[in-house]
């Protein structure tokens, strides 16, 4: 009988601290290509390398900020958008959020999100699909690391970004400076230097940032059809 997903990724991911986190484990694969080519059989991710087995340095960046800052979430619903790990949905419940749900597209970093809250004693609640054409639906903070990677993903977040602001959303992201990142819509909060994999980022360290987006409100400026990135 083959593993469940579960499985796979306690078996080929270690559990370790997150550098910039260490008062988090996350299952953690040790470099990136053994662990892709065990991913091209049964659990093969639609974006490979398998983004849930890294703790990538704009999530590392918003986790820290929510540990530094419970404020931000405690005792509010939140939403971890394009999840991964989990690292930020377990910051966010480590930080006293009332109400975590993990979204990822990858059915194998939902269950990395599962193990990942379990081995830190939280609850965050998993949800596979893209919702990016959809909302919010009742999170009171909406939080996202590494997802302005394309110019195509920086389109769709943005706009679902905006959507959640104008529901009454507080936004964050966490990003270490890529280039379609939107910039003229954030205010920079917080800056962190983050420990990386090389085989990933071709450095050790990659100074990241956490950004707010600017509130939107149904009577600011600015429609969906106007949504642009910088």
């Amino acid at each position: 009988m083959s593993e469940s997903p579960t499985e796979f990724v306690r078996r080929y991911a270690q559990l370790s601290p997150v550098s910039a986190v260490p008062e988090i484990r996350l299952h953690q694969a040790a470099e990136p290509i053994g662990l892709w080519e065990l991913t091209e059989g049964e659990f093969r991710s639609e974006q490979p390398p398998p983004f849930w087995a890294f703790a990538w340095a704009g999530g590392q960046a918003l986790a820290r900020y929510l540990l530094d800052h419970p404020e931000t979430v405690a005792g509010r619903r939140v939403l971890d958008l394009a999840c991964g790990s989990g690292l930020v949905a377990v910051a966010a419940a480590r930080a006293g959020a009332t109400e975590v749900l993990a979204v990822d597209i990858d059915r194998m970093a939902l269950a990395a999100v599962e193990v990942n809250a379990e081995a830190n004693g939280v609850t965050v609640a998993g949800e596979l699909g893209d919702i990016l054409d959809g909302d919010a639906r009742d999170a009171q903070v909406v939080l996202a690391g590494d997802v302005f990677y394309s110019q195509a993903m920086a389109n769709r977040v943005l706009r679902f970004l905006l959507r959640a602001s104008r529901a009454g959303a507080h936004v964050l992201v966490g990003d270490p400076e890529r280039a379609y990142l939107p910039r003229e819509r954030f205010t920079p909060v917080a800056g962190y230097d983050i420990p990386v994999t090389v085989a990933l980022e071709s450095v050790r360290v990659k100074h990241s940032r956490v950004w707010e987006l600017t509130k939107v409100t149904s009577t600011t400026g600015g429609t969906e059809g106007r949504d642009r990135t910088g």
